[in-house]
């Protein structure tokens, strides 16, 4: 069977997907904020600013926690992304001294947009989509870079200077505090974070999952120590051409996430799983980010309640469907988890309910979830009972 990986290259070299509009070699506008460190090479990697020739506050462009309360189309959500323009110069990750590096850092602590000038060696040109990140409009190497410094976000600031802390802990503590999520990344990205002497820049792609992991054990840790729910839960929202079943179960904590993607390409139906149990993985999910971004929400949710519940969570992508990065896993889970839950006697009439309004039968996802299979096992039902 081929990898989630292998199909989701497929599918950002095959989708058709909006153009982003023609630019210059110079441009005066805003950063959101925000920054993108890339992978390649590590530790020498390319790291700059996303600007926008728009002036002012530019800052939905880069705010994907607004994005779905918003109601914002996936039409809406490419186009401020594409209008993006990534400066890129190749830096390495242990070295943080000097102008450039602070200017990065500077975006990705501040308040509100910051006010930028750019001029690249070459006209800008691509487009970047992954299911990682999100996506963003053309690059090109940075031949001058400057910025209005900005006021800094006080949480964000006050961690920078602590030198002391943790990065773990001031992840943590951030989250605790309130702070979105995307400028905890950020921040943590460009290496504000840390020992002194242990701050690294952090590709982007490394440092959503290292927070969304950061903060997951940390919930889990308090979750573990919380009453398990009496009944039978699921929690349902759809958006962005993606169906999501989030099912509570009465158990001490375990975590399964399933996915479908149905005719996005061409006639596919096909459908990637991977679970844990009371214990964390200990190995990289062959899933990638969404794995531990849907953990990160659920847990989230079960904290603000203060119970424990074992989670399977179900998601279809449809026709139409664009990878657009984790973000999308991350909101659309965080929102199901606000809907009123829909509670049940057992696994069965749960199963039942969501297969109403799934497009795919939900027999397939109980041949790909092992934890889904065991779960329906213990309960003595078969697959009979949902065909």
């Amino acid at each position: 069977m081929i990898s989630k990986s292998t199909y989701l290259r497929q599918l950002t070299e095959s989708t058709v997907l909006m153009r982003s509009a023609p630019f210059t070699k110079e441009i005066a506008g805003s950063s959101p904020p925000s920054v993108f460190i890339g992978s390649w090479n590590y530790p020498d990697v390319y790291a700059g600013p996303l600007v926008t020739p728009e002036h002012g506050n530019t800052s939905i462009m880069d705010s994907p926690e607004s994005w779905i309360p918003e109601n914002k189309t996936q039409e809406e959500i490419l186009g401020y992304r594409l209008s993006l323009i990534r400066g890129k110069q190749r830096v390495h990750a242990c070295e943080l001294k000097g102008r450039f590096i602070e200017k990065l850092q500077d975006i990705s602590l501040s308040e509100s947009s910051v006010e930028s000038d750019v001029v690249f060696s070459s006209t800008p040109t691509g487009s970047m989509f992954s299911e990682e990140h999100i996506p963003f409009g053309p690059s090109a190497p940075l031949e001058q870079f400057e910025i209005e410094t900005g006021r800094w976000n006080r949480d964000l600031e006050k961690v920078f200077y602590d030198t002391d802390l943790k990065a773990s802990e001031a992840v943590t503590n951030l989250h605790r505090n309130g702070l979105l999520f995307s400028s905890i990344q950020k921040a943590f990205s460009t290496g504000t974070m840390g020992s002194g002497n242990k701050r690294r820049l952090v590709p982007t792609r490394w440092s959503i999952t290292a927070c969304d992991t950061t903060i997951g054990d940390h919930l889990l840790s308090r979750v573990k120590k919380f009453p398990v729910i009496d009944t039978w839960r699921v929690h349902e929202f759809s958006s962005l051409h993606n169906n999501y079943a989030v099912i509570l179960m009465p158990t001490g904590w375990q975590y399964e996430w399933s996915e479908a993607f149905l005719h996005v390409l061409n006639n596919e139906e096909l459908v990637f799983s991977d679970h844990e149990g009371s214990k964390k993985k200990t190995e990289y999910s062959p899933l990638g980010g969404c794995y531990y971004t849907c953990k990160m929400a659920v847990l989230e949710a079960l904290a603000r309640e203060q119970k424990q519940a074992g989670a399977i969570i179900l998601r279809e992508a449809l026709h139409g469907y664009v990878p657009m990065g984790v973000f999308n896993v991350r909101e659309n889970v965080r929102n199901a988890m606000q809907q009123p839950a829909k509670e049940f006697e057992d696994i069965k009439s749960a199963l039942t309910h969501i297969s109403q309004k799934f497009t795919l039968p939900v027999t397939r996802f109980i041949e790909s979830g092992e934890l889904l299979r065991d779960t329906i096992r213990m309960r003595q039902c078969t697959l009979r009972d949902f065909a």
